[in-house]
């Protein structure tokens, strides 16, 4: 139980480095980007993963996985539409736009791959 509990944790401070990288670069978050957001999104994030799936028993794990899956793609829907956003002109970014870049593929592999295993039929 209480792996599961700091997985759940471990992934919402995975989840509010990549918010912050897609924040930032938008002119959205008065914050900083730094090289440590860039390890900690993806290892917060897959740690997280870990000990959820370690601390829960196999049929408790769909719902959270789903749900951080679809947060992940939100999450990399973000950095897209802001790409999108400063590609037109329609924002001007505050720096470089490489962090949505590392977000989109990131978040948009994590959660590809966390919700195609959660969308798969029992057998």
């Amino acid at each position: 139980m209480i792996l599961s509990v700091a997985g759940v944790l471990v992934l919402a401070l995975g989840l509010l480095c990549g918010g912050v990288m897609v924040a930032v670069p938008l002119g959205i978050a008065t914050l900083s980007a730094g090289p440590v957001l860039w390890v900690l999104f993806p290892l917060f994030c897959v740690g997280g993963f870990a000990l959820l799936a370690t601390g829960a028993r196999p049929a408790a794990l769909r719902t959270p996985v789903f749900a951080v899956s679809i947060a992940l793609l939100a999450l990399a829907l973000a950095a897209a539409a802001g790409l999108v956003a400063t590609a037109s002109a329609m924002r001007e970014a505050t720096g470089s736009t490489l962090p949505l870049w590392y977000v989109l593929g990131v978040a948009g592999l994590l959660g590809t791959l966390g919700a195609a295993t959660t969308g798969r039929a029992s057998s």
